[in-house]
């Protein structure tokens, strides 16, 4: 028997991307799955109902209809806002997708006593063979692009080096702090619109990558180098070793034109990185795109989801930037679950007790309770065992 899979209209209003397109849609039924999406689910991302039909979906007229017939459920983001879409959700459903579930533990909780199955794609392993399902890459690529566009937009003067009859316009200083997908896809965005790019991680081991886009890399010889946790992100620092680095990096700052800070410590409180002083400092007119917002912001006087002037700065508190190019984050979201479905599909049912790293790592609630050792500490309770029926 093939699994029916469900996509539903995200309940958050400022949610503009959908779980699935109508590529990913194709997918999903060459795989023999049965496929019905909500009524203009993905109208915000370009798609019209007809164009999930012809691929193979079936229109359902409500979110309650979907819910009814679908056992799989893809969504966007199954925490904040958008927990509303799945109110209904119960033991007969399994639910994947975006679910911030080191920040807001609390969601997963309340999915697990409703008996939902959750796969959350936040927590699947770094290994080759994830890379197809990588939800956080894709949507950090897409963050990282449109932050750059942000600051080009708002910024006073142009990125690239023009000459003109009466001389020439040098370029835009343009600093990246955080050399994660986002920010190596920022530098890479800064240097094609033509500015000048610096970039800084406490991780050494990722100077090549960033002098491989053509960027300089900011090398604070008072910093120690930070290690990096086994997905790949960097670990905290200890308060003395942030003030050194605050410190060193405040003269970069201050020469920059255009700042991007993408810094992020999952279940953590993001870094302070660009100090209230540092941003004293700037020029007026510059632009600082705090991609870090959602966890309290790398800069002091960050406010997440509103656009700050400090002294003549622009200070963007950037929250879920890529729901604001819905179609391509779309598109590249809907890939990566479609491929995580395909993957954990077994026989017409979903495989919950693989030894398989990918289930291990993304399972967190079954059975009426959280079985991710990590989020189920979160929530103050010990993890149930995976295989609880």
């Amino acid at each position: 028997m093939p699994l029916t899979v469900g996509i539903a209209n995200e309940a958050d209003d400022n949610e503009r991307r959908v779980a699935a397109s109508p590529a990913s849609t194709r997918a999903l039924v060459a795989g023999e799955h049965t496929v019905i999406v909500q009524s203009n689910a993905g109208s915000a991302a370009g798609w019209s109902d007809d164009e999930y039909s012809a691929a193979g979906a079936a229109v359902a007229g409500s979110a309650a209809e979907v819910l009814e017939k679908a056992s799989v459920l893809l969504c966007v983001r199954g925490s904040g806002p958008g927990a509303a879409t799945w109110a209904q959700a119960g033991s007969s459903h399994t639910l994947a997708g975006m679910f911030d579930p080191l920040g807001d533990p609390a969601a997963i909780k309340e999915l697990a006593e409703r008996g939902v199955t959750v796969f959350a794609l936040d927590l699947l392993p770094r290994v080759t063979r994830a890379q197809p399902m990588d939800v956080l890459s894709s949507q950090a690529t897409v963050a990282g692009y449109k932050a750059v566009i942000v600051a080009a937009s708002l910024a006073p003067r142009l990125f690239p080096m023009l000459t003109y009859a009466a001389g020439t316009i040098p370029p835009a200083k343009v600093l990246v702090l955080g050399a994660g997908v986002a920010g190596l896809q920022a530098i890479a965005t800064a240097r094609r619109l033509g500015a000048n790019v610096s970039a800084y991680d406490v991780r050494a081991a990722v100077r090549e990558q960033i002098e491989s886009l053509g960027a300089r890399f900011v090398d604070l010889a008072d910093v120690a180098a930070g290690a990096e946790d086994a997905s790949g992100y960097a670990q905290g620092a200890d308060e003395a070793e942030q003030a050194r680095q605050q410190e060193a990096l405040a003269a970069e700052i201050a020469s920059s034109d255009v700042v991007v800070t993408t810094a992020l410590v999952p279940g953590q409180r993001s870094p302070i990185l660009v100090t209230a002083a540092a941003i004293e400092a700037m020029k007026r007119g510059s632009v600082i795109v705090d991609l870090a917002a959602e966890r309290g912001g790398n800069c002091e006087g960050t406010v997440a989801g509103r656009t700050v002037e400090i002294g003549g700065v622009v200070l963007v508190g950037a929250e879920n930037l890529a729901a604001t190019v819905p179609q391509d984050a779309s598109q590249m979201l809907g890939r990566n679950l479609a491929n995580f479905v395909l993957h954990i599909a077994k026989d017409g049912d979903i495989d919950l007790d693989s030894d398989d790293a990918i289930v291990q790592g993304t399972l967190v609630a079954r059975g009426g309770a959280v079985v991710h050792e990590r989020v189920a500490s979160l929530t103050g309770a010990a993890a149930a065992a995976p295989g609880a029926a």
